[in-house]
């Protein structure tokens, strides 16, 4: 495995200056927003798209480095009744894909999506409960109408184009847990995996070297991503773990994001590191920083030093004591 991050953490960085940061950290790869809600601060796609020049020298300045580029992510909502909104992520990820398999990179992360309850919806809906029966009528209109038609028509695309899409199994959106993902994968194509990440998992009560497993033997796990959750029972006893609480409000959230390590132990990520390369994922472990209580480079740092001491970096050696 190898050790990168998700650069929207340095958006104030112009490219070179993030490459030079990321080294210097002893990093390995990158993942680079190109739209949507991560920005695309270090990816100007419509040149790249147009010029094989500007791909090569773009290319250039990261493997110069020691460094390459384990993701684009252009995570949105296509499927979202805000058809403005909608358009420009389904056109953001379809470029996207374009990029990603012209420049080699093996990966485009991005979110399912959420639909409304209906045609005439103004704002996504996220149902949670089969009861009342609407709900329940509600989520299956949206994944028969509009999640598996969106993704059969996207994911072949990406798999016409070499191209894994990494769903990020995010609370709020269609695809959020192990179930919901290889159902999706089902009704589409292998080119629909996953970009795991825990601090996801931790606050829905999944455990996410359960989830490795599950995924793993599917072969659907695409990406990874490294972040922390600290679950605060007394705040849950309050709030619930769908607490809708500002992520601002750290007191008295049930759960709040953290940097790796500060919200489970380091026992807790070395057995996902163990977990993932049992069941078959030895690729980038890229770190996203989301902690409120830590300024970014603090909050990166630390994620550097906990995963540093934990990755499994090397393959194994032969079992010579048998």
């Amino acid at each position: 495995m190898k050790l990168g991050v998700f650069t929207v953490l340095f958006a104030e960085k112009d490219f070179e200056e993030m490459l030079d940061h990321v080294q210097a950290a002893g990093l390995k790869a990158i993942e680079i927003g190109t739209g949507a809600y991560p920005g695309n601060a270090h990816c100007s796609m419509h040149e790249l798209l147009e010029s094989k020049e500007l791909r090569e020298e773009y290319l250039n300045k990261v493997l110069s480095r020691g460094l390459e580029i384990s993701a684009f992510s252009c995570h949105g909502n296509p499927i979202s009744p805000d058809k403005v909104f909608a358009e420009e992520s389904d056109r953001v990820l379809y470029e996207t894909i374009k990029l990603a398999s012209l420049m080699n990179v093996p990966v485009v992360n991005c979110f399912s999506g959420t639909a409304g309850d209906g045609e005439g919806a103004k704002h996504p809906n996220w149902p949670v409960s089969p009861w009342p029966n609407e709900y329940g009528e509600v989520l299956k209109w949206q994944w028969e109408e509009k999640l598996i038609p969106y993704w059969k028509k996207a994911g072949q695309f990406a798999k016409d184009h070499n191209v894994k899409i990494g769903l990020e199994l995010h609370g709020g959106f269609l695809v959020h847990t192990p179930y919901t993902l290889l159902k999706l994968r089902e009704e589409t194509c292998d080119a629909i995996g996953a970009n795991l990440d825990p601090s996801h998992l931790w606050w829905q009560g999944i455990d996410p070297v359960a989830a490795i497993r599950i995924l793993g033997k599917e072969n659907a796990i695409h990406h990874f991503h490294a972040k922390d959750t600290y679950i605060d029972q007394e705040n849950v006893n309050m709030y619930g773990l769908t607490d809708m609480q500002p992520y601002g409000n750290v007191q008295t959230r049930a759960w709040t994001f953290r940097s790796v390590g500060c919200g489970h132990s380091h026992k807790d990520w070395s057995d996902i590191m163990s977990a993932l390369r049992i069941f078959g994922y030895d690729y980038v472990v890229s770190i996203e920083h989301e902690d409120p209580l830590m300024s970014i480079e603090e909050g990166f740092s630390r994620a550097v030093k906990n995963l540093k001491s934990i990755l499994i970096e090397e393959q194994p050696s032969e079992m010579w004591w048998v």
